[in-house]
């Protein structure tokens, strides 16, 4: 019972604090549950809240029991739903300064099952893709499917690139998720309900989202539910984009959450790859110029080839899969590899710490192979994980 109820809180709050993720968490951490929120009176919620707070008023005990109706409702329909401090929130989406309370999660497979460990890719770009793009998009996920690890696929369901990955993918035997900007009782574009009936029907694949039921696909909704795409995902990769899309948004999502991100290079005069181009040009995207180069650089070795060791299997080997040190670790070579050349007092700053820790910590993971600096303190990935 009490774990029904912190669900019910959890999903609660996410509904109250979905445009302001971090408030929400910011109250489950200083609390310790989101039960705990909704316990307080409103001289305690002015108190933490401020007096002017608009969510004063919209954390009450009515709200709660609003959601466990919710929930009840939900399980009919095969809709999970799972909060930022249970078990089966995504690991990696949980690493993001904005992920979300909690999650909707529309699928026939568990989600322990859903979201264990194994490469998650995403594959975004423009609706408006082109005959190269199209072609290319499908090229790229046929390429992942030949490898071992045959990862999961993540798009935001809709028209032109999401779609021809999300359907690639099915063709190929591999999982896929698509990210919605709508309820999960709501699939947007409505030509796309039966693909997306059949996508989350299919073992291993799913359809997410953060907003409630009964949520419209308004514009607005589609910037918020790009940070998710980024975030549940290893890598970005932007197959076609004008300077300002979607697409562009995910990928710069992805780079500030220090996740690999790669880039389709296409004509100087198609509008449809300038924002690939300035990703590139600006060294926020490696440019995607062969499936073999891509998938040796996700760590993706086709059949019958030797698997690049991943850096966390690397790092956990030399210093213990748990301890602090190789979190941090993880996070320095994932913050060079997306930033190449990138100094040891820009990396303090990407992962916030002085710039006496971050001298230790790069001349401990130099010392043994992880990294290599030059005079000028750049750093680059070293030869033991490259």
């Amino acid at each position: 019972m009490e774990e029904f109820e912190e669900k019910a809180c959890l999903c609660a709050l996410n509904r109250i604090f979905g445009f302001e993720p971090k408030v929400g968490l910011a109250l489950i951490a200083h609390l310790g549950s989101a039960s705990e929120v909704f316990r307080l009176n409103p001289k305690e919620l002015e108190l933490l809240l401020g007096p002017h707070s608009k969510y004063r008023g919209m954390i009450t005990p009515s709200a709660a029991g609003a959601s466990a109706e919710e929930l009840r409702k939900l399980k009919q329909m095969d809709i999970s739903f799972t909060g930022w401090s249970e078990p089966d929130y995504p690991a990696l989406l949980k690493e993001c300064p904005d992920a979300p309370v909690g999650l909707y999660v529309r699928t026939k497979t568990p989600l322990e099952e859903l979201w264990k460990p194994r490469a998650r890719i995403a594959v975004v770009g423009t609706r408006d893709i082109s005959p190269y793009g199209k072609e290319w998009c499908e090229k790229i996920v046929r390429g992942l499917a030949a490898t071992d690890e045959k990862p999961v696929i993540i798009s935001g369901l809709a028209l032109g690139t999401d779609f021809y990955a999300h359907r690639t993918a099915l063709e190929e035997g591999l999982p896929t998720i698509g990210v919605m900007a709508t309820g999960p009782d709501t699939i947007y574009p409505w030509r796309h309900r039966p693909f997306a009936e059949r996508m989350y029907r299919t073992p291993g694949c799913a359809l997410v989202t953060d907003y409630p039921p009964g949520t419209a696909p308004l514009a607005i909704h589609f910037l918020r539910r790009n940070r998710i795409i980024a975030g549940l995902s290893d890598a970005t990769l932007l197959i076609e984009s004008k300077i300002k899309g979607g697409g562009m948004m995910t990928s710069r999502l992805a780079f500030s959450y220090d996740r690999e991100v790669y880039a389709l290079p296409g004509r100087v005069d198609d509008l449809r790859s300038q924002g690939c181009n300035f990703l590139i040009r600006s060294k926020v995207a490696e440019p995607l110029t062969s499936i073999e180069d891509l998938t040796e650089s996700l760590g993706l070795q086709k059949a019958g080839k030797d698997r690049r060791i991943s850096d966390r299997e690397a790092l956990g080997q030399r210093y213990g899969q748990d301890s602090e040190f190789t979190s941090m670790a993880e996070k320095a070579l994932r913050a060079v590899r997306a930033g190449r050349g990138m100094t040891v007092e820009e990396l303090a700053g990407r992962l916030d710490v002085s710039y006496a820790e971050a001298v230790r910590l790069t001349g401990v993971l130099e010392m043994d192979g992880f990294l290599t600096t030059d005079l000028l303190q750049r750093c680059f990935i070293g030869k033991i994980i490259q």
